[in-house]
Parts: structure tokens; sequence; C-alpha cells
């Protein structure tokens, strides 16, 4: 079990100067530890499956801020825990589009900033911001295509995998050909021949964090999209998870699209 520390004041603050510096008009709300099921919906859009969606593995979100642009656009900033001062700041994946939306698109990976918010604004507008509004681009071109029928729409990708949270701080995934699941088999998944799924021990989540990170960027090199996601019948990982996408749908805790 895991002693989550957080100082909601110093992220909320945060959060609060660097959405006044970024440009394009952008405001801050916090989310208590007390939100469980916006924090877990929060969790599920997080557009990566890098930095951050490695360090969600072994640190579920306990609270967070959203920046929130004019046009919807929406970025979260997080806890950092690799004992450097400063937080992590990731994508969200929107609300409201369809999975497929999201196949073929390599996730707007997240960053890691200081603990000043005006160099961090010129980081996050300078490298997260330019790849997550060419994603969210692309998501809104295909869901306008799939709008129009099967017939329109002309969106090309082979796959689109995803990691769901499991009760016990495993992941599991179920991909729909052998190229995906010799990934997961490269990465430490194994095969439960009853169910025909692919699963990630939780039992070392280090570890754990190091194979979502590593499957992410063999999943992307291979055009293929990736989602980390909770069960619908969960609102959050357990308290009790030893030491997490994308995505996406999302997208996912961590989560690629």
């Amino acid at each position: 079990m895991h002693d989550y520390d957080y100082d909601p004041g110093r992220l909320a603050s945060f959060a609060d100067v660097l959405a006044g510096e970024l440009p394009g008009g952008w405001s801050s709300s916090y989310q208590p530890p007390e939100h469980k099921d916006d924090l877990a919906e929060l969790a599920d859009r997080v557009w990566d499956m890098d930095l951050v969606a490695a360090s969600l593995v072994e640190h579920p979100i306990q609270h967070a801020a959203v920046l929130t642009r004019e046009d919807g656009a929406q970025l979260v900033v997080l806890d950092r825990h690799d004992k450097r001062d400063g937080f992590l700041i990731a994508g969200a994946a929107p609300r409201d589009v369809p999975g497929e939306a999201f196949r073929g698109i390599r996730e707007p990976d997240g960053i890691a900033l200081s603990d000043d918010p005006f160099l961090s604004a010129e980081s996050v507008a300078g490298d997260l911001l330019a790849r997550y509004d060419a994603a969210l681009a692309q998501v809104r071109r295909n869901a306008t295509d799939l709008s129009h029928g099967p017939d329109t729409a002309r969106i090309s990708q082979p796959e689109r995998v995803v990691l769901t949270w499991q009760e016990d701080g495993s992941l599991a995934a179920a991909p729909a050909d052998d190229t995906a699941a010799a990934v997961l088999i490269a990465n430490g998944f194994v095969n439960d021949e009853e169910t025909g799924a692919y699963r990630l021990s939780g039992d070392d989540t280090a570890a754990q964090a190091r194979a979502v990170r590593k499957a992410g960027v063999q999943f992307a090199a291979l055009g293929i999209a990736t989602a980390l996601q909770h069960p619908a019948a969960r609102t959050a990982p357990p308290a009790s998870t030893p030491a997490m996408p994308p995505s996406s749908t999302r997208p996912s805790g961590a989560r690629t699209r």
C-alpha cells in the first residue's frame, strides 16, 4: 500500500498561474480527492502511453488540476512522484467521440514540468500543445467522417488495444491480431487461455509501469492505437493496489487512444 502525500494548494496555485500564461485563453479548475468518480473519469481520458502513463501505474490519481481552453480542449496537471520538484501534464482526450476516431493516432504524450509555472508554460506551449492540437484535430476529423457513415469514413488503422485495470491491480488486454499479441507477450503479458485475454501482473508495479511504457512505444511504431482505462463498474483504483493509459478512449488512467 502506498502513502500518498499531496498538497492541494500547491497544485491548484501552480495550475492557476500556468493557465494564465498559456496562449489561447485557458482556465483552471481543481479536482479534490473526494471527487472520486470525476478523478476516475479523468484518469481514463489522460491521453498518454509514456511518462504520465508510467507514473499512473504506480500512483493512481489522488487529485488533479484541469486546464480548459475556450474551444474545450483540456490538459491535466498531476503530481510528480520522481522525487523532483514539479508536476506532470498531459492532454485529455475529448469526450463524446467514438473510439474508432482515435485509431491509428499516436498519443500526444505528456511531459514533466518544473515547479516554475512561467518556465513550464514555455515548455507546454513549445512542445505538448503542438502535438496535442494536431492529434485533437485528427480525432475530430475522424469523428466527422464517421458521423457521415461507413461509406464516407476514411480512417485507415489496423487496430486499437485497450488495457483495462483489474481489481487485483493487474492489467488485461484483448488484442485483435497476432501482431498486437506479440507486443504484449514481449512485454510480460501472459495469455489466459480460458478468456483469451492477456494479463500483466501488478505485483511489481515498477516493472508494470516500464512494461506499459515500452509496449505503448512499440504499438505507436506499428500504428496501433492504445487506451488505458478502468472497467465500467470501477470508480477508482483501490487504495490497496501495490505500488496506472492511454488514449485511446482514454481514453486512457493514463490512456491512449
